[in-house]
């Protein structure tokens, strides 16, 4: 399914074709009623235990729970503290032994209901509670609904750094409602959309132009939902090809390995995921330009529409900017990505064109990083 931009549409179903593991998304401003049938299908005893944190407890978990209630499925719900520090060793361990104190069998699901902490701790602790019990990913913020809820990339974090402990374990279903963006602050939106752009930067120049042509009105809903729904089918398609991210689906990283390095470096809760990987892709496409891989038009023109729908272009323009070359290469050595001591960056040769650069030269990349911070 390719998504049209220029035509606001229904809910949309999209489907990740992974044989037995295969999963339907539903996407767009009544997704819940459209994936009801699915959450029935997944709690096949009619009950289910919902995972979410207290900020969307009270936003959104009544209207869940009603709604589940008038399909005859029976939830109670977990309620845990906001935030990164939830993503840890011991809320997986409370999680997995709340699993089983519930007597969950395998056949059955549990929800996740949040951003993207939630939906990476729920995951995980479903992926190792039983060896595997099913989870319906029902991401509330645009970040997650376009990212983390879709790929079966679940994990925590450990003092060496975001995500280094996790497992692949694919959702039986993903719920992205229109209707939970609703309360999202525009900050945080804002966030979200970084991953978006993302989608169009690594392989759809098509989707660029049309994201470039609406402007700052990009993330107005009529206009959101149908890029949302394009940056989802991307996705989708990418995990099909490669699920265990053996080859392309590194490509999704673009932006990120200087990101994660930024949020690791920033002191807590300064900047937020997709600003980091905003500022990120704006140094990927710079550091391109630079190797004389990438037109700096195609740059120039990424940076601004960044800066155009209020997101960070630049590490200078995060809201902290006390940045240090070496701690930041330091902090990009220690990426997941990597392999044999190497740091592998996802680079462009232009807008829809990005590629894996896995052996980037760290002298270069150090100079280059304190070029752009003075």
């Amino acid at each position: 399914m390719t998504a049209d931009l220029s035509t606001p549409s229904a809910t949309l179903t999209l489907n990740v074709g992974l044989g037995e593991r295969a999963y339907d998304i539903h996407v767009g401003p009544d997704a819940l009623t459209a994936g009801l049938p699915g959450i029935q299908a997944a709690c096949p005893r009619g009950q289910t235990l919902i995972v979410t944190d207290e900020h969307v407890a009270e936003r959104h978990l009544e209207r869940l729970q009603a709604r589940l209630g008038e399909v005859g499925i029976r939830s109670t719900a977990l309620i845990l503290p906001p935030g990164e520090t939830s993503k840890s060793w011991e809320m997986l361990q409370f999680l997995t032994e709340a699993f089983l104190d519930a007597g969950l069998e395998r056949k059955d699901s549990v929800i996740a209901l949040g951003g993207g902490v939630i939906g990476d701790l729920v995951g995980f602790a479903a992926a190792v509670a039983k060896r595997g019990l099913g989870f319906v990913q029902m991401p509330t913020t645009l970040l997650s609904q376009v990212d983390s809820s879709v790929g079966g990339k679940t994990g925590i974090n450990t003092r060496q750094g975001k995500n280094l402990a996790g497992a692949f374990h694919q959702p039986r279903l993903v719920v992205a409602d229109a209707g939970f963006l609703s309360t999202l602050p525009d900050r945080e939106l804002k966030s979200g959309y970084a991953e978006i752009v993302k989608a169009a930067l690594i392989g759809d120049a098509d989707l660029f132009d049309r994201l470039e042509a609406h402007g700052a009105s990009v993330t107005q809903p009529d206009i959101l939902k149908t890029a949302i729904a394009a940056a989802i089918d991307f996705k989708a398609r990418i995990v099909e090809a490669d699920e265990y991210e053996a080859g392309k689906r590194a490509l999704l990283n673009l932006g990120h390995t200087f990101g994660h390095a930024f949020e690791a470096d920033a002191p807590k809760d300064v900047i937020r995921h997709g600003e980091a990987v905003a500022a990120g892709m704006g140094l990927a496409f710079e550091y391109s330009t630079r190797l004389g891989l990438c037109p700096a038009e195609d740059t120039a023109r990424v940076r601004a529409h960044l800066r155009t729908v209020g997101l960070p272009d630049h590490p200078k323009t995060l809201a902290h900017t006390d940045w240090s070359a070496e701690s930041l290469v330091a902090r990009m050595q220690d990426d997941k990505k990597n392999s044999g001591g190497e740091i592998t960056l996802i680079l462009a040769r232009g807008i829809g064109n990005a590629y894996i650069e896995p052996k980037a030269d760290r002298a270069d990349l150090t100079d280059f990083l304190t070029t752009e911070l003075t």
